[in-house]
């Protein structure tokens, strides 16, 4: 009755009612990435990434995560660390604890008190980020 969020159909196969668009990957404390990360869905760092960030969804830098390189993401909040290139095509909020340096492209920006945020910030872009790159369209760019 409560908390089983599954649904039968005719022929008896459980079909779940929480489709994988609202999956959050998680980076959980004490792990580190290193290289290129590609999320389609919404993306917490609660550990450390070093490289390159391709989130379609929400990138969450919990207050122990850190991120370092390039960064596209949808939309951001951040309470840990960020350096490097990070581009938001909608919202990125910026939480009290946080550290963010680097150059940033946002459409909206909200920064409480308290955060550190230090570089260059262009505003005002609302591009949808609609997909990931994958290794064969960059290496015909290339």
């Amino acid at each position: 009755m409560f908390g089983n969020n599954k649904k039968t159909n005719n022929d008896n196969t459980a079909l779940s009612t929480t489709g994988a668009s609202s999956a959050i990957n998680t980076i959980v404390t004490g792990t580190k990435v290193e290289g290129t990360i590609n999320a389609k869905n919404d993306l917490r760092v609660d550990g450390i990434i070093e490289g390159t960030l391709h989130c379609t969804g929400k990138l969450i830098i919990g207050t122990d995560g850190k991120v370092d390189g390039d960064a596209h993401c949808q939309n951001a909040v951040i309470e840990g660390k960020f350096n490097g290139n990070l581009t938001v095509a909608e919202i990125l909020d910026v939480r009290e604890s946080a550290s963010v340096v680097g150059e940033i492209k946002t459409g909206k920006l909200l920064v409480q008190n308290g955060a550190t945020f230090n570089g260059n910030c262009d505003m005002g872009q609302s591009k949808k980020i609609k997909s990931i790159p994958n290794k064969r369209s960059e290496a015909t760019a290339s």
